[in-house]
């Protein structure tokens, strides 16, 4: 099994200490791409011509310092007006990638603003080494009810951690972006959903074969790695423990249409709209959803569905592919919306149900707690807790 690491860049000054960090770990990648990118226009944009200048200095600083690593120069020449972004990145450097890889090998997609411990590589190594293991699917009955399969580790969602600044705004909207994904993960996990893994494009990795299986990844500008590991996990499963974290950005970021630096520029203007935390009840309904399929599908769906499986886990199998994250996403949304509630009153429900009674008595014990007023340490303490 071999490694390979993908790193997009765009108006990245400080690359090279992420590189260096790829290049010093316990297991190195056999070999390191770098895509440095920007749209086309940028060159001419009075705006943005500073992006393609800092991309140009990164190109000639890596051919000096790193002549091993691949550079795809997607700067010199640039994305046209169309196609463009993170995700066409991710692409291009897995695609490239998927072109001389064997099937067994990694690729281990990063982020040039993003901290990598020294044995984040060979964790990785080591996580896809597992022989093939039996993965909880939910039955119909009830949704504690488990069926066990075979299925192959195909890609890796890894422990995340946002580290705080000394800027107390920018260190409250990080915790509660991170106190809103946790909530969401661990109610995925609870209800049992195919689903429960965070997407992050600078924590994933994949294997080529999964890959190839795929077809690739669809490039989008934004949201790149929620479909690719969302698609990933409807043909294998994809593995959320490792021993060893990694720390995205806490930069505030326009860059992308949504995920964290959209999400932090937001928060710190107080704007929580597009992430509310969500009230166990709604992941409730989610969960009852999973025990009654044939009450929520159309029938004609469901028994085209039916006909086409073997067993019941397969049949399952095809419900949760049809009501998958993104309809997940959507759902929650629709639904809050129809009825929203507070976010706080929401943290309160999810610690309850989760088993933090020690924290839910901490808020209960301040009558105006709100995460606009609380102090970071305890808030800090919630996302730890998560």
């Amino acid at each position: 099994m071999n490694l390979f690491g993908a790193l997009p860049v765009m108006n990245e000054p400080n690359v090279e200490n992420t590189i260096q960090q790829i290049l010093a770990q316990t297991h190195t990648p056999i070999v390191l791409y770098v895509c440095v990118n920007q749209p086309e226009i940028y060159k001419t944009d009075p705006e943005k011509r500073h992006i393609f200048e800092q991309n140009q200095k990164t190109i000639a600083k890596i051919r000096e310092k790193f002549p091993t690593i691949q550079i795809i120069d997607k700067s010199t020449t640039g994305w046209d007006s169309k196609n463009h972004g993170v995700g066409w990145a991710r692409k291009i450097l897995m695609d490239t990638i998927n072109e001389i890889a064997n099937p067994e090998d990694v690729i281990i997609s990063l982020d040039a603003d993003t901290e990598y411990p020294s044995a984040y590589f060979e964790s990785v190594k080591n996580i896809f080494e597992q022989p093939r293991r039996g993965e909880a699917c939910p039955l119909p009955n009830r949704v504690t009810a488990r069926v066990t399969s075979t299925l192959p580790i195909v890609a890796l969602s890894n422990p995340y951690y946002h580290k705080l600044t000394e800027n107390e705004a920018e260190n409250r909207a990080i915790l509660r972006y991170e106190i809103y994904m946790r909530c969401y993960l661990k109610n995925l996990v609870r209800i049992g959903s195919p689903y429960a893994f965070t997407a992050l494009g600078s924590a994933m990795a994949v294997r080529v074969d999964a890959y190839r299986k795929m077809g690739g990844m669809a490039p989008k500008k934004s949201g790149e790695d929620f479909y690719f590991l969302q698609q990933l996990s409807k043909i294998g499963h994809v593995e959320t423990k490792s021993s060893v974290f990694v720390y995205p950005s806490n930069r505030l970021s326009d860059r992308v249409f949504f995920g964290t630096g959209p999400a932090l520029i937001k928060g710190v203007a107080g704007n929580w709209d597009s992430y509310p935390i969500y009230s166990p009840k709604l992941w409730n309904e989610i969960a009852n959803i999973y025990q009654n399929f044939e009450s929520y599908f159309l029938q004609e769906d469901y028994q085209k569905l039916k006909s086409n499986s073997k067993t019941d886990a397969q049949l399952q199998k095809f419900c949760h592919e049809k009501f998958d994250a993104l309809r997940i996403l959507q759902y929650l949304k629709s639904k809050h919306t129809q009825n929203p509630q507070r976010d706080e009153i929401s943290l309160m429900e999810n610690l309850d149900v989760f088993g933090m009674k020690n924290l839910c008595q901490k808020i209960e014990q301040q009558s105006d707690f709100s995460f606009e007023t609380a102090k970071i340490e305890f808030l800090d303490e919630i996302r730890n807790a998560l």
